[in-house]
């Protein structure tokens, strides 16, 4: 037996309309409590469908294994802000990879994901592109509201400015990657537009660019989707045909059954471990490939 509330896939729909702003938080509670059939049972589900910052890291802050923490850089609206980390053994060059955030911000879950790279051997850095902004807030619900407020093309710009500081780094080869999750896994997409030099792009269940701006990528792309994402997954025939068209060298992973957010593990109703734990195995072995 649990006491865990039922968790439908309508109520996951609704908080994905709700997370991304297509919903404010009064309609949200209201269609929930339809749905859920009480205020109670209502405000008893809405922390499982959000993102747990309590719950714990699979790479704690304080590991050994690691070293790094925040830096600023230069970018086209001035300057940026980040978490930078790596393993904590020395070594004469590593590649590098951008970490790129929910439409959170740049919140614990980021930087574990970030630490999670650094153990697999590279240099990786989470940006927080809320910056130009003054940072993230501790309110998620800000912190939303502040991503509708960035201009795409400057954001674009910082990351691929974020691409020429991490090629650049004293203890990077030069090769760089990224990879972005939700919000970021669309500026993962954009960045590969706009950053000639990136190597390498995965994307886990992000908006596609417009197909004319496919024929700019260089970077080989590593492409998640999650099987019950409606929303982002219909713009995948689309941006398929223009990567086939344009002769990209690009992979596309459907996982079935599963939610947006899928590899979030702060997530409860969302995240599936066994497809979080094979993205991120061909995630590593992308970047381990494209990278070297």
């Amino acid at each position: 037996m649990t006491d865990r509330p039922s968790i439908t896939q309508a109520m996951i729909k609704a908080y994905d309309d709700y997370t991304h702003l297509t919903l404010d938080r009064r309609g949200f509670m209201d269609r929930l409590t339809r749905l859920a059939g009480s205020g109670a049972a209502a405000a008893a589900i809405a922390p499982l469908l959000a993102a747990n910052s309590a719950r714990a890291a699979m790479v704690e802050a304080g590991d050994a294994r690691i070293r790094g923490g925040d830096v600023p850089w230069p970018v086209a609206t001035g300057e940026m802000n980040g978490y930078l980390v790596q393993p904590a053994e020395k070594a004469a060059k590593r590649p590098a990879v951008i970490v790129i955030h929910e439409n959170r911000g740049l919140n614990e879950h980021t930087r574990d994901v970030a630490r999670r790279l650094a153990l697999e051997g590279f240099v990786a850095l989470a940006p927080d592109f809320l910056s130009p902004l003054g940072g993230t807030p501790a309110d998620e619900d800000k912190a939303r509201e502040m991503i509708g407020q960035l201009k795409p093309e400057e954001t674009a710009a910082n990351a691929a400015a974020t691409v020429k500081f991490l090629a650049t780094h004293a203890e990077s080869t030069g090769a760089v990657g990224v990879v972005g999750f939700c919000w970021g896994g669309g500026l993962a997409n954009r960045t590969a537009v706009a950053a000639p030099d990136l190597k390498a792009a995965v994307a886990y269940y992000g908006p596609q660019p417009k197909a004319e701006d496919v024929p700019a990528i260089k970077a080989a792309l590593l492409l998640h989707y999650a099987g019950l994402d409606e929303r982002i997954n219909a713009g995948i025939a689309a941006f398929e045909a223009a990567l086939k068209a344009n002769g990209k060298d690009f992979v596309i992973h459907m996982y079935d059954g599963v939610n947006h957010a899928f590899n979030n593990d702060t997530s409860a109703a969302r995240y599936n471990e066994a497809a979080a734990k094979l993205a991120w195995e061909r995630t590593i072995a992308f970047f381990k490939a494209k990278l070297a």
